[in-house]
């Protein structure tokens, strides 16, 4: 075959088609046939088939690459959709969505200008304008599709300095510059707050130590009380709070921050308040758990990940505001690509409100998603994980095995395995257990059985299922609870220490 004849376009569709189908049929078999959501394979075991593709001889059949893709990806990719997948915030995705992708991939439309996109421009202003009512936002308000939760984070930030920046060379008699200003910038958020707002202060030039944690709650939310102390204690020491950082939906505990608290703190405190929803902006589609984010609305910016609880494949999140006005500090003109005439010519670029240029047309899965299924179905999808939760919180704290950090309020559980009559770990070595539950979930790993995943709750290891799969049955965390206190039981046992028992073998 020539070069050319791999060039999608009127004299290949045949062939795109023929191509695209084989894929498809591969794919479809793997998913029909995934008894457990991974292999086990180690690095070592599958970094050799890799290193020995010769990238310099190509195959030359799409059907022999796909052979070979079988065995470099396919037979070892980690399956979110399983049902014993509960590691982390990897939702399995919606056939619309997926459909979106295909479009997305093969017409290549670049979101940076309307010359690159036309209707696509379009398509994603409207989803940004439906999210933003949504979230309650008035008419005022605009956002941008992006890459992640990070990158939106990153975006609001930025906005929120530039912000800041602009009031406080208004309100002083030397007019500061950027640089003379930034020192003394900082940032307030949970302690349980996402570590992109951390890597946001240190990209913005500010720094990691800019970043003041707040105080959480036993529930692990920012306590109020806890921020007014730190707004005043930045007041005091001539510091300027350029953002106030809220999450709805904490990475580890899916805990929500009081929002109206917060909002009604920084309004009274003139702060640019961000609400971090990457992770519970599926409640802006729930009927039954909508009110969870009651004073969102009242945020500046807002971050949403359609790829987390929307079910949608990576990439797709957005960044909203609640004044459009603020994006234009991200707004740039290039002669060869957002020229200023183009703006009086009322052209719609969305390059004007983005930090990047060329940029995929992710807004298309979701658009497909709510055509076919509508907002509803996607909220219910969501209700059925943070369901599950609940009922596998109950399961966990009736189980003598384990104990459980927190209840939740959306589909998170962090636990940790405990040794036989020994609840609080007073007779065994803490440091022991920690070992016995790191070694709980690398056997789990290496088994492929299930994946869960882990994180440290003062200064301890615990485990952790994240829920985003409705096909996960209270069933399926029954036999994850059981294989893990098979791994954890044997290595005390191994150790000198009886396993842990559940309440039905005492």
């Amino acid at each position: 075959m020539s070069s050319r004849s791999h060039l999608l376009n009127d004299r290949t569709a045949e062939h795109y088609r023929r191509s695209l189908h084989d894929g498809v049929e591969r794919v479809a078999a793997k998913l029909a046939g995934a008894g457990q959501p991974f292999t086990g394979v180690t690095p070592a075991e599958l970094a050799p088939t890799v290193s020995a593709v010769d990238l310099e001889q190509p195959l030359g059949t799409a059907r022999e690459a796909l052979d070979e893709l079988e065995r470099v990806y396919l037979r070892d990719a980690v399956y979110f959709h399983h049902p014993r997948y509960l590691a982390h915030l990897n939702c399995p995705v919606v056939i619309p969505a997926v459909l979106g992708e295909a479009v997305i991939s093969a017409v290549n439309s670049s979101l940076d200008t309307w010359d690159q996109s036309a209707g696509g421009t379009l398509i994603e202003r409207r989803l940004v304008e439906w999210t933003a009512q949504r979230i309650g936002f008035g008419r005022a308000a605009d956002g941008i599709f992006t890459s992640g939760g990070s990158q939106s984070n990153l975006q609001a930030l930025l906005l929120a300095r530039e912000e800041t920046c602009r009031l406080v060379r208004k309100n002083s008699e030397t007019s500061p510059s950027t640089p003379q200003i930034l020192p003394q910038l900082r940032i307030l958020t949970s302690e349980c707050s996402h570590f992109s707002i951390e890597k946001s202060a240190v990209l913005l030039g500010l720094g990691p130590e800019a970043v003041i944690p707040v105080a959480c709650d036993e529930r692990r939310r920012m306590r109020a009380d806890a921020l007014a102390e730190q707004l005043a204690r930045c007041e005091s020491a001539g510091q300027t709070v350029m953002a106030v950082v809220a999450t709805a939906g904490t990475t580890d505990f899916g805990s929500i921050d009081p929002l109206p608290d917060v909002a009604d703190l920084c309004a009274a405190a003139g702060v640019w308040l961000h609400v971090d929803a990457a992770y519970g902006c599926g409640l802006l589609a729930s009927r039954r758990r909508r009110a969870l984010l009651t004073g969102i609305e009242r945020a500046d910016s807002v971050t949403v990940d359609y790829h987390k609880s929307f079910f949608q494949p990576v990439s797709s999140s957005a960044v909203l505001v609640r004044d459009k006005d603020t994006l234009r500090h991200v707004t740039y003109h290039a002669d060869y690509l957002n020229p200023t005439h183009s703006v009086e010519k009322g052209l719609p670029n969305q390059v004007d409100k983005s930090i990047q240029t060329t940029r995929r047309f992710d807004a298309l899965k979701l658009w497909m998603t709510l055509r076919v299924m509508g907002a509803d179905a996607v909220g219910e999808l969501f209700d059925e994980v943070v369901d599950r939760a609940a009922d596998a919180w109950k399961l966990l704290d009736a189980d003598d095995r384990f104990e459980v950090v927190v209840t939740p309020e959306l589909s998170t559980l962090v636990f940790r395995y405990v040794p036989a009559g020994d609840p609080d770990g007073a007779g065994t070595d803490q440091a022991l257990t920690d070992q016995a539950n790191l070694h709980a979930r690398d056997a789990l790993f290496a088994s492929g059985e299930a994946l869960v995943a882990g994180t440290v709750v003062d200064g301890r290891h615990h485990l952790k299922f994240t829920l985003l799969n409705p096909e996960t049955s209270l069933a399926d965390i029954a036999t994850v609870l059981d294989l893990i206190a098979g791994h954890a039981g044997r290595y005390l046992e191994a150790h000198g220490h009886a396993p842990a028992l559940s309440a039905a073998q005492a």
